[in-house]
């Protein structure tokens, strides 16, 4: 390997604004990633792998490609899995396969055209990208923990938690490698014209290199929860992301953040968009996806999961919602209170149960047995209305219909745990007409106090149940970005799917951003007298 040229770090400039956990807090601090001129541990070669180019299958497989137009994303779990959504390819995966150390990232190949998984010994996995190179196999100060795509050579880098840079088809620019850290590297992001790139430490210190302009930090600043990554943003501007779920934005625009809510499961890894756009995504433990800005949810991990998330990275997808609860084609039913003492039909993949059919009250007596006959395709919804309360919970900043709307979701999630029924399923909230004020806005804020509670308790995918000319008129142009279930009458639910949004649209009422997921079709599939529901 050639040795690594010296480091040069950019002067630090105060920034203007620090921007995290949706609050915006001026602020003129220093990072405690200083200007410097260090050389690294990391070199510039070629390397061998203990990991090479593969086909590998995942423990998630999903996605079909076709025309790529939309940011969409991939998924890595410890153990190499790869989840694929919003219609991007799955290219393969170490899922299943024996790893020498755990993966600790996922980076997208140029133009998405494939992925690398990077594991903390420096082992490289390519799928559907060229392997440049990797550090498997061979002496590291300290493990990988992270890794960044050069946009400009099409190869790669990768970032120890010391600082150390190792360069693969890729220009080397200088590093932290043998200088003194206040806090661990965390993770590193790549300019847009791939000129230089930036890494970031846990206490939120950012280090800069090459062309990559120092915009500020939060090295210095209290923080709610260390620093867990960072994504770069297309006018040269980036995002850090705290475990916490805060977002702290520096030189590009503050899209929002979970700062503040309550998480089950930790923030693990952000990613923006790519090069033309302000969003970006979050992704928790779970595999649970956030997006902010204008990032699309295409959907979410599988609620149980064989390892842990542990990154996620953009790519071009054709936004395909996945549906990662059942297969899609399937069909089945819902069922609530109403069908206690009633034989239930048989041979269904969907099974949709009420847990409540009134906000903190009116629970189904007969959610064991109707979980029971939905058996592996138990989904759970509950019923919202008008309310509100004064007992202040976490994320709803005092908003009393908030309050309300998340003590509604924490009522139902316990009644389902007391009489031993699996929560941890998909969730529905049931948002239909009648029984809501004529304040839209403040309707909006209970549906966003379930939804808050519900995922703050891990629930990877909530979504909400509407038709498509009611929902504008209770909630006005709330738009949130999770997944739908449509009750569309129609009798045929694969164009409930395709055109349900469209329609909904045409006629002035914006649905949640999250895609058709499932729909109610009719209200008595097969002539039992229960409503049919079909995966979309």
């Amino acid at each position: 390997m050639a040795v690594a040229v010296a480091a040069v770090l950019v002067a630090l400039v105060a920034p203007t604004a620090l921007v995290g956990g949706g609050a915006v807090l001026t602020a003129s601090s220093s990072s405690s990633g200083t200007a410097g001129t260090g050389t690294s541990s990391g070199t510039t070669g070629t390397g061998t792998s203990s990991g090479t180019t593969g086909t590998g299958t995942s423990s998630g497989t999903t996605g079909t490609g076709g025309p790529q137009t939309n940011a969409s994303y991939w998924l890595v779990a410890k153990d190499g899995g790869v989840f694929a959504f919003g219609g991007l390819p799955f290219y393969g995966s170490m899922g299943g396969k024996p790893l020498n150390e755990p993966v600790v990232g996922i980076t997208p190949a140029p133009h998405g055209s494939g992925y690398w998984e990077v594991a903390s010994d420096g082992g490289i996995f390519a799928f559907h990208a060229p392997f440049y190179g990797s550090m498997g196999g061979q002496h590291l100060n300290k493990p990988i923990v992270g890794m960044a795509t050069d946009p400009a050579t099409g190869g790669y880098w990768m970032v120890a938690s010391d600082g150390g840079i190792f360069s693969f088809d890729a220009p080397f620019f200088g590093s932290m490698g043998g200088q003194h850290l206040n806090s661990p590297i965390v993770g590193m992001a790549a300019t847009p014209d791939g000129g230089g790139y930036w890494m970031v430490a846990a206490d939120g210190g950012i280090f800069s290199f090459g062309d990559a302009i120092f915009q500020g930090s939060m090295g210095g600043q209290p923080l709610g929860s260390p620093i867990v990554g960072m994504a770069a943003a297309p006018n040269g501007g980036y995002w850090l992301a705290g475990g916490d779920g805060s977002v702290y934005s520096f030189g590009t625009p503050f899209e929002g953040s979970l700062g503040g809510d309550p998480l089950t499961y930790p923030i693990v890894s952000i990613a923006g968009t790519g090069v033309t756009s302000t969003g970006y995504w979050m992704t928790d433990a779970n595999g649970a996806v956030s997006s902010f800005g204008d990032a699309g949810n295409f959907g979410s991990a599988p609620q149980h999961l064989n390892s842990p998330i542990v990154g996620i990275a953009d790519g071009p997808g054709n936004g395909t919602v996945t549906n990662t609860t059942v297969p899609s084609g399937s069909f089945g039913y819902d069922v609530s209170n109403f069908q206690c003492g009633t034989t239930l039909p048989s041979g269904h993949t969907i099974g949709v149960v009420e847990a409540t059919g009134w906000p903190k009250s009116a629970p189904n007596p007969c959610l064991t047995s109707e979980a029971t006959w939905a058996g592996g395709g138990l989904q759970l919804y509950t019923f919202l209305a008008d309310g509100s309360d004064s007992t202040n919970q976490p994320g709803c900043n005092g908003d009393p219909q908030c309050n309300f709307g998340f003590e509604a979701a924490q009522y139902a999630f316990q009644y389902v745990q007391d009489q031993g029924v699996n929560p941890d399923v998909t969730w529905w909230l049931d948002v239909e007409p009648a029984n809501w004020s004529s304040d839209v806005s403040a309707n909006a804020q209970v549906v966003t106090g379930a939804l808050l509670e519900l995922r703050g308790l891990g629930i990877n995918t909530v979504g909400i149940y509407t038709s498509p000319l009611t929902w504008g008129n209770i909630v006005g142009d709330y738009q949130p970005p999770v997944p739908i279930w449509l009750a569309w009458y129609t009798g045929q639910p694969t164009s409930n799917c395709t055109t349900g949004f469209s329609y909904a649209a045409d006629h002035g009422d914006n649905l949640p951003t999250g895609g058709i997921l499932m729909t109610q079709y009719t209200d008595s599939a097969s002539n039992t007298g229960v409503d049919g529901d079909y995966a979309c």
